[in-house]
């Protein structure tokens, strides 16, 4: 990761430390007008549910902003974005930091001054839902402010992609060398889509069940690690993987018979973007664009959409024949 890609991964984690710093100064000036065990969900009419130790406020707190804001900065440093695709997506880093930062406040200041029954628990403490209007408003202003951040920083253009090789393209390799080859294959939206997708689950975790909150912070997880999958080629095949070990896609470089390259139209020719199945064919999605095609025995195709693949496919041809050349 060079100087730049760094600076762009801080400039995405900042506005998160901001708000977990403003978020324990208050639990730290207001800890002694804390109940011990504080009003923490709430249900539709703002009456709380549930409650939560001082410590698991922190915990939930730091691990919250944090771990979303990490996300963040490996998205914003790893992508390759178009100047309106790189603010847009650190104007919405702010965003949800800003909302999210909003919301731990707002909990915690609902809860000063409560009176505590015999366990300790907050009593007559209510979650107005103005709050969640007041959450989207500073998000709105964090938003600008992301925008402005972004132009702090030189923009990450991507790298202008090779022209498509033909199928029999090679890359001329010395006796004993060995070559890899290995890029991002993301899109803009992706990111932005976890982020919401998460932030979604963080808000329904307070305003309704735990149960209806968690298939929308696993969905949200996933999306977030496949939001940026990283294409490799080398003498094992092709592995498509995210910032997770799964999911994971693999190709064994012995069911390879041919590789090329081409554009591809993911929605008309896949019906969408993803992981994609078709007769004959399997693919992995992510944009429109130049993609890497390899030719299955059997005579499937898989596909996945990524720049330069015509250095991939060239590759890929060369160790077929070095593989073949071997056996």
């Amino acid at each position: 990761m060079n100087r730049r890609s760094i600076g762009r991964a801080a400039l995405a984690v900042l506005p998160f430390l901001l708000a977990l710093a403003v978020d324990l100064i208050l639990f730290a000036t207001r800890r002694d007008r804390l109940p011990a065990r504080l009003a923490s969900h709430f249900v539709g009419n703002g009456r709380a549910d549930d409650y939560a130790g001082r410590t698991s406020y922190v915990v939930v707190t730091t691990v919250l902003l944090l771990g979303i804001g990490l996300l963040a900065g490996i998205l914003v440093a790893r992508g390759r974005f178009t100047a309106r695709a790189y603010r847009a997506t650190v104007g919405f880093a702010y965003a949800m930091a800003g909302f999210l930062g909003y919301l731990m406040a707002a909990v915690l200041l609902i809860n000063v001054d409560a009176v505590e029954d015999a366990q300790g628990r907050g009593q007559d403490v209510t979650f107005p839902l103005w709050h969640l209007a007041a959450a989207l408003g500073v998000g709105v202003v964090a938003f600008g402010l992301g925008l402005l951040a972004a132009a702090l920083l030189p923009v990450p253009e991507p790298a202008a992609p090779d022209a498509p090789g033909q199928a029999g393209g090679r890359i001329e390799l010395g006796a004993g060398e060995v070559a890899g080859w290995a890029r991002s294959a993301g899109s803009w939206w992706l990111p932005l889509t976890a982020l919401v997708v998460l932030g979604t689950g963080v808000v329904l975790l307070f305003v309704a069940a735990w149960p209806v909150a968690v298939p929308a912070l696993v969905l949200g997880v996933l999306i977030a690690s496949f939001a940026r999958p990283y294409v490799t080629v080398d003498r094992r095949g092709i592995t498509v993987s995210g910032l997770l070990p799964w999911p994971r896609v693999r190709v064994p470089l012995d069911r390879i018979e041919a590789a090329s390259s081409r554009d591809i139209e993911p929605l008309s020719e896949y019906g969408g973007w993803g992981y994609r199945i078709r007769p004959g064919r399997t693919g992995v999605m992510i944009r429109s664009g130049e993609g890497l095609v390899a030719r299955l025995a059997g005579g499937r195709d898989f596909e996945v959409t990524v720049d330069d693949s015509a250095t991939a496919a060239a590759l890929l041809n060369t160790l077929i024949d070095q593989r073949r050349t071997d056996h």
